[in-house]
């Protein structure tokens, strides 16, 4: 159990969390949400003792270990797996003291606890971890070091993960992570056996993986049952409920005040006209939540269109060195108004393809055409540490605007939501998610044809990851988008490519398709494991495989009817909840406050059941998948 009580704290006078008090229950999963600079993070830092509240306190059960992603990754000699392993330190002190024990007590004591521990489990457990990460087993026998910084930061995940501590606290964790590893790791959260409190801003990741959401806002917590979606719907009904009683108040008080002004001066009113005085003290406002507002993101439409394709890619290939292509075999078309996501693990190209795309790198072989005319405002992570540190926005602005007034430049960094005091913030000083937002301003600051965006929502908040959509949905020219944002995916995009097996190819299907082909890949990579360790079987004739095949077909069916059971039924209930949705919709359903509120609650408690059935599914599924796997 983990209690927040009246918590206080404040940075340079200016409260980040005042008051705020929450508790959560033992085995919960816990969205931490809220937006950027709201103090999510200080909130974490408070909860490990890195900061000290001003007032208030925080309480955790005693014996219950806290675990978070260390802030310095792993740089060292040792293999992954081997660092992985190290960092329980329990298990390691142990078997260093085995070799060395001569007591046969103290041997027999450390042996058992070994067991409790689970100690010689760790290797496969630690070895699935990286593996679902994206490490297959060569790279867990590599260096720590030979990594680069993103890929270590993977590394100290896996690691307070493999740990699985009772209150596990993740900052952002799929920042580091493509859209394969986020979807590992949404399963891996959803079925861990403790306490989780993520802090994220991907949708997608808050509606399947937890089943709470604290809300931060205005240095208050909020704790709400369901995921995002729930959450936001909650609130918004909040929101509705509070406007109107704010305007009864409104309306109450100005009824009260009409009588103090007209009888206040009458001594037979005059009693009464003391009391509704006393009465108007007494009467608090009512808060209504008022969202802050959201700069929008303005991308702004190329001066001349250009007819499709805007490039054709021709029996070519790419690489960082001649005769070492990283892809070949490429023939595709980007057309003038394209939305395409380009889908496949890290490592595998796909932010070479993009650099192919923008002309940072020239074709080995093959043709591009049309290259030479096409404007491509390209955005890469790696670009946010590339920003001078010294130089402000405002400097940033001024070198692309040269001739421009003063008023002129910063009025263009007003519309990206630069006030006159961040325009000359040093962008050392300058929060991640201002950071992205300078960088998208400078990326479209000459109206490319083309975008190429590379994982532009780390950093931002939930309601700008919104603004992003909007934006690139009103973009006139095409977008080239790498992400693990399934969301920003499936609102903006129309086509999926694939980066796979040292090739693109068009990905025929959607995100769950993709998804699906995922899961059968690593139940496939799974069996071919496990059959490389077995010993040869003398061939079997084909009757008896026929045989086989029958009795595994019928040992399974059970297991098939409750998978089609439960798809059944997230059908009706995904009907349901879009029935209800479609209420909703309606401007008339709030004419009567009762109904929307009924059809609010109806709402949750469908996508509730939908949660539970979603679960169902996939416990159904992975039931399936294991006993299939164990008989082949």
């Amino acid at each position: 159990m983990l209690h927040v009580n009246e918590l206080t704290y404040r940075i340079e006078g200016r409260p980040i969390l005042s008051g705020a008090t929450c508790a959560i229950p033992s085995g919960h999963k816990v969205g931490l949400v809220g937006r950027n600079g709201a103090g999510k993070t200080t909130l974490f830092k408070l909860i490990i003792g890195d900061l000290a509240p001003d007032d208030g306190s925080i309480t955790i059960q005693r014996g219950l270990k806290v675990g978070h992603v260390a802030q310095e990754a792993p740089g060292g000699s040792e293999t992954l797996i081997e660092w992985v392993l190290t960092q329980d330190k329990e298990r390691a002190s142990l078997l260093a003291e085995a070799e060395t024990a001569t007591d046969p007590h103290r041997i027999a004591a450390i042996h058992e606890r070994l067991g409790d521990i689970d100690a010689h489990s760790a290797p496969s457990r630690a070895a699935q971890i990286l593996s679902g990460l994206g490490f297959d087993e060569e790279a867990q026998a590599r260096a720590c070091r030979e990594f680069s910084g993103g890929w270590r930061m993977r590394v100290a995940l896996g690691a307070i993960l493999f740990l699985e501590p009772d209150i596990l606290l993740l900052d952002e964790p799929t920042n580091y992570l493509d859209l394969e590893g986020t979807l590992w790791l949404e399963t891996y959260l959803r079925t861990y056996p403790h306490t989780v409190v993520i802090i994220s801003h991907d949708r997608d990741l808050l509606n399947r993986a937890v089943n709470h959401i604290l809300h931060l806002d205005r240095g208050k917590l909020t704790l709400y049952a369901g995921g995002y979606d729930d959450f936001e719907e909650a609130r918004r009904e909040k929101q509705r409920l509070e406007s109107k009683l704010a305007r009864r108040q409104e309306e109450e008080r100005a009824r009260i005040e009409a009588f103090i002004i007209r009888f206040k001066a009458k001594a037979s009113k005059a009693t009464q006209a003391q009391s509704r005085i006393k009465a108007l003290a007494r009467m608090k406002p009512i808060a209504a939540q008022v969202d802050e507002s959201v700069v929008p993101i303005r991308l702004p439409a190329p001066q001349k269109l250009l007819a499709s394709p805007l490039l054709k890619i021709e029996s070519a290939s790419v690489g960082y060195a001649p005769g070492e292509p990283v892809l070949t075999g490429l023939n595709l078309n980007v057309d003038q108004d394209d939305r395409i996501a380009l889908l496949g693990q890290n490592g595998n190209g796909k932010s070479t393809f993009a650099k192919l795309l923008a002309g940072r790198l020239a074709p080995l072989d093959g043709n591009v055409f049309g290259a030479q005319r096409v404007s491509v405002g390209y955005f890469a992570q790696h670009q946010l540490d590339d920003l001078n540190p010294n130089w402000s926005p405002y400097d940033q602005i001024a070198a692309l605007m040269p001739d421009a007034t003063e008023a002129q430049k910063r009025t263009r960094l007003g519309s990206w939501g630069f006030s006159h005091d961040k325009a000359d913030t040093k962008a050392a000083n300058l929060s991640g998610g201002e950071k992205a937002r300078l960088l998208l301003a400078l990326t479209a600051f000459h109206a490319p044809h083309m975008l190429i965006l590379d994982e532009p929502t780390n950093h931002l908040d939930i309601d700008s990851r919104e603004a992003l959509v909007q934006a690139l949905n009103d973009f006139p020219g095409a977008v080239i988008l790498i992400s693990h944002d399934r969301h920003l995916i499936e609102a903006c995009v129309d086509r999926l490519w694939l980066v796979k097996g040292g090739t693109v190819r068009a990905f025929d299907g959607d995100l769950d398709g993709y998804r699906a082909d995922l899961l059968a890949e690593r139940g496939q990579r799974a069996r071919a494991q496990r059959e490389e360790g077995a010993p040869a079987s003398p061939k079997t004739a084909r009757a008896d495989q026929r045989r086989e095949a029958a009795a595994r077909r019928a040992e399974t069916a059970p297991l098939r009817r409750a998978v089609q059971a439960a798809e059944k039924e997230l059908e009706r209930l995904t009907a349901k909840r879009a029935e209800i949705d479609s209420a909703l919709a309606d401007p008339r359903a709030y004419e009567d406050a009762s109904k929307a509120q009924k059809l609010s609650i109806a709402r949750a408690d469908v996508s509730r059941q939908l949660a539970s059935a979603e679960e169902g599914w996939l416990a159904a599924s992975a039931a399936l998948e294991a006993a299939e796997t164990g008989a082949s």
